[in-house]
C-alpha cells in the first residue's frame, strides 16, 4: 500500500514538473522569437489591393496622377488606359494605328506623357479632354525603340530608346533632339536627382550614364560588377542613384558626391531585380521576377523584405508611387496592383 502511494506521489511531482519545463520552455522560445524576428524579417502574408484592366491589355507601365487616378500603356492593344481606383472606372485612350505605348509618367502639367515605341513618338495626353498629341522622332532617327522618360527642372522631357540612343523634347518649342548612346543599344530606364542631374541606365551596355543637358552628352559610369544589365534607375532625396541590376540579381547604388557604389544581393535563388522606385522615405522597391515578388529594401538596415505577389507569373515591369502607395503593372495577368507602404512601416516590417 505504501509503494502504491508512493507511486502516485512521484507521478505527481512529475506531472507538476514537467509542466513548467514546458511552461519555461514556451517562454524562452517567445523571447527568442521576439529577439531574432526582425533580423530574419519574418513578415504577415501582404495586403494587395488588385485592379483588373481590359483583357488583352498587357499593362507595361504605371503612373499614379496627384488626382488619385493612375495611368498605364496597354502596349498590347495601343492605347492608354486611366484607372480610377475609387470608383474602378478606367478610360481608355487609343493612340493611333501601329501604336505600341511602353513607358507612361505624368507630367508637370498633370497630363499623362508615353513613350510609344509603335509610332517612334513622344505623346501627350490632356488629363481634361484626353486629347492626344504626337510630337514624332526626326526622320532620321526611325526605330529608336522607345522605352522610357522623365521630366528635368526646366520642363523638358528627356527619353530613352533601347536601339541605342536617348534624347531630349522641348514641349514648348516642339523641338527634339536625339544623341547617340555610348556603346550602342541598350539605353533602358532614366531618372533626373532633386538637383536636377539626369541619369539612365543600359541594359545591353551594363552602365550607368550621365546626360549633360546642355550638349546631350553622356558620361559612362561603370558599376563595380561587370556585365551587370543596369536596367531601371531611381533617385533618393539624398540624389543617389539606384540601379535593378537585372543580370546579377543586385541593387546596385551610385553617389555622385563621393563617386562610390554599393552593391547588395536580393534574397533568394537567381534573383532577377526588373523595375525599382525609391519611396518619399528612401525606401527602395523592386520587383523580382524569379520570385514573382515586391521586395522591399531598407537601406538603413541593409534588409530585404520579400513579399510574394497575389498572382503567378506577374512579370512587373514598372513600379511608381504616391506617398503611402506602391503602384506595380503586372503586365502577364492583365492587373494593377497598389501595396500600401506606410501599413508596412507601421508594423515594422
Amino acid at each position: 500500500m505504501l509503494a502504491i502511494t508512493r507511486k502516485r506521489v512521484v507521478a505527481t511531482v512529475n506531472t507538476i514538473l514537467e509542466a513548467r519545463l514546458a511552461l519555461w520552455f514556451a517562454f524562452a522560445l517567445a523571447s527568442a522569437a521576439l529577439t531574432i524576428g526582425p533580423a530574419h524579417a519574418q513578415l504577415q502574408p501582404p495586403s494587395f489591393e488588385s485592379f483588373a484592366v481590359p483583357t488583352g491589355s498587357a499593362p507595361h507601365d504605371v503612373a499614379p496622377a496627384q488626382d488619385g487616378t493612375v495611368w498605364y500603356t496597354a502596349q498590347a492593344q495601343g492605347t492608354v488606359g486611366r484607372l480610377d481606383p475609387r470608383s474602378g472606372r478606367i478610360d481608355k485612350v487609343a493612340l493611333g494605328a501601329g501604336s505600341a505605348p511602353h513607358g507612361v509618367i505624368v507630367g508637370p502639367d498633370r497630363a499623362a506623357w508615353v513613350t510609344d515605341g509603335g509610332q517612334n513618338a513622344i505623346v501627350r495626353i490632356d488629363p481634361g479632354t484626353l486629347d492626344v498629341t504626337r510630337f514624332p522622332l526626326p526622320k532620321d532617327r526611325p526605330g529608336a525603340n522607345l522605352n522610357t522618360a522623365v521630366f528635368d527642372k526646366q520642363g523638358h522631357l528627356w527619353f530613352t530608346g533601347q536601339s541605342g540612343v536617348y534624347g531630349e523634347l522641348d514641349p514648348r518649342r516642339a523641338r527634339i533632339r536625339v544623341f547617340d548612346a555610348p556603346r550602342g543599344p541598350g539605353p533602358y530606364g532614366i531618372c533626373v536627382t532633386p538637383r536636377g542631374d539626369l541619369y539612365f541606365a543600359s541594359l545591353a551596355g551594363s552602365y550607368l550614364g550621365r546626360i549633360d543637358p546642355a550638349s546631350g552628352a553622356a558620361q559612362v559610369i561603370e558599376p563595380p560588377t561587370s556585365n551587370q544589365g543596369a536596367r531601371r534607375v531611381w533617385a533618393d532625396s539624398k540624389g543617389r542613384v539606384w540601379v535593378s541590376e537585372w543580370n546579377v540579381g543586385q541593387v546596385g547604388v551610385f553617389d555622385p558626391v563621393t563617386h562610390q557604389w554599393r552593391e547588395w544581393r536580393l534574397p533568394g535563388n537567381d534573383p532577377h531585380p526588373y523595375a525599382i522606385f525609391v519611396d518619399d522615405k528612401d525606401i527602395v522597391w523592386l520587383s523580382e521576377w524569379s520570385a514573382n515578388a515586391l521586395v522591399r529594401f531598407d537601406p538603413r538596415a541593409e534588409r530585404f523584405d520579400v513579399f510574394p505577389l497575389p498572382r503567378a507569373h506577374a512579370n512587373v515591369r514598372q513600379m511608381m508611387g504616391r506617398p503611402g502607395e506602391v503602384w506595380l503593372s503586372e503586365s502577364s495577368t492583365d492587373h494593377l496592383l497598389l501595396y500600401r507602404s506606410r501599413a508596412s512601416d507601421a508594423s515594422g516590417k
